[in-house]
This record gives C-alpha cells, structure tokens and sequence, in this order.
C-alpha cells in the first residue's frame, strides 16, 4: 500500500464523490467509511467525515471538511487511457454535471481536475522525429476531447478531409 495518499476535500460529498469514482475504474473500492463521533464543523455525529479509498490501485482520501474550497488545475489527476472507448467513456463519465476543457482536460461535478489521456499520445510526443511529434502536439492543442485517430492523423502527416 503507498504510504502517500491524496485527501480530496468535500463539503457533504465524500462518499458519493468516492463511490462515483470507484464506479469508474477497475481495482478501484471503497476501504473505509469513518463517520464523525462528536458534532464538527465537518458533520453531526453520526454522518461521514473521511472516505478511505482506491481508485486505479492508488490510495486515496476524501474529507467532509465541513465547507467547500475550490480545486484548481495545480492539482489534476490524469487517467492513461488504451484506448478510444475508455478515453469516451470516461470522458463522459467525468464531464456530467462538470465542464470540458481543451487538451484532454475537464472538470467533473464536484470540481476536480482530470486529464483524459491515451497512452499513445505520450508514445507520439516522444517520437525521435521531431516533425511527427510537433504534428501530434499541435493537433491535440486544437481537441477538447482528445481524439486517437485525429491524433495518429496529424503524426502520420495525413490531412484531415
């Protein structure tokens, strides 16, 4: 287990933002659910102050911290993505109720960034020939969403019809 977990916080939405999360992807779970034993400013006794757990095989923490703070792009988690469908799916998934941003990025409905990525980009941005790489980097500066074929199109050097 990593000894170095990231604590997301929440104002009331702890465990629904996990169980959302954990929804997503695989050996993802939820690992514990502490609730509040006194009267906080996180929550009467009773309801739930931290969410232990796993998203991706990474630790995780989510707090009811009692009032909200918003996330910004200093922070993001990015998601390495196979293939098309799971850049789709979770590019739908994340972006309900949030909003989408250029390059791969998006907010989801609770605030936090993400960054949707297919693994081949990274294989194309290091590419030894300097021209397929800036054909790959320029056409994901145009995509919201980023776009595997649009993607492999611009590196291969073949104009879009």
């Amino acid at each position: 287990m990593s000894k170095i977990a990231p604590c997301l916080w929440f104002d009331g939405e702890a465990e629904e933002a996990a169980n959302f999360y954990v929804s997503l992807l695989p050996d993802s779970r939820i690992d514990r659910v502490q609730k509040n034993v006194i009267d906080s400013p996180a929550g009467k006794t009773g309801t739930v102050l931290v969410v232990d757990f796993t998203l991706a095989g990474q630790r995780f923490m989510a707090l009811n911290g009692g009032m909200r703070f918003e996330y910004t792009h200093a922070i993001s988690f990015e998601v390495d993505c196979a293939d098309q469908a799971e850049v789709d799916r979770l590019w739908d998934a994340l972006s309900d109720g949030g909003s989408v941003e250029q390059c791969g990025w998006l907010k989801d409905r609770y605030g936090i960034s993400w960054q949707i990525v297919p693994t081949v980009l990274g294989e194309m941005l290091s590419d030894p020939d300097p021209a397929r790489a800036q054909r790959a980097m320029q056409a994901m500066l145009q995509m919201i969403k980023l776009d595997i074929a649009g993607l492999k199109s611009a590196y291969d050097g073949v104009s879009a019809a």
